[in-house]
């Protein structure tokens, strides 16, 4: 669903910690062709595609809203990492992490394009982008999701080891109609 007014949204957050690896294991779903690829110095354009088909329904904002200077700052960065899903040779979803500091990795974005919904492959997925931030030896792993995620986002988290660690408020600003056209006009 997009929400094309600016009205602004009130939104529940839930900030998740884990501290220790999952201990879950889950074969791919049968019948499907995955690759899960890491993509250092991702091209914006692209960035900005899988960020827009995952998010749109989930009113992800942020990120369409900034400028290419600060977004490849941030994306470029030694301290974030981005992986592509791939389902059935087309990308599928995306996650990306954030090394706030030695001991915390923020998975800050997760989720499925359109076309991969409904596989059996979400919970596979997120246990594999899981299993890879562990591999980077943090103390704990950070995450946060609000009540405009998909329904089941905060058990889904809570079932691979996440536990609530801090609730609060927060206002989403829905793109307006302007910038829709603009990212219309850039591809996105």
């Amino acid at each position: 669903m997009i929400v094309k007014s600016t009205t602004s949204l009130k939104v529940q957050i839930t900030r998740l910690e884990m501290t220790a690896p999952p201990k879950a294991s889950l074969p791919v779903p049968v019948n499907i062709q995955t690759a899960i690829m890491r993509a250092p110095n991702i091209p914006l354009d692209f960035y900005r595609y899988l960020y827009r088909q995952v998010g749109s329904r989930w009113q992800w904002v942020d990120r369409l809203r900034m400028g290419d200077e600060d977004l490849a700052a941030l994306l470029h960065s030694e301290k974030t990492g981005i992986s592509v899903l791939y389902v059935n040779g087309a990308p599928g979803g995306f996650f990306e992490y954030h090394r706030e500091d030695d001991e915390t990795i923020e998975l800050c974005h997760f989720g499925l394009i359109e076309h991969a919904l409904g596989l059996g492959i979400g919970k596979w997925f997120l246990l594999q982008a899981l299993y890879a931030l562990w591999v980077l030896d943090p103390a704990r792993i950070v995450t946060t999701t609000n009540n405009l995620d998909h329904p089941r986002a905060l058990q889904l988290y809570q079932m691979f080891g996440f536990s609530p660690v801090a609730t609060g408020h927060g206002i989403v600003r829905p793109l307006s109609d302007k910038e829709l056209l603009e990212l219309a006009k850039k591809g996105c």
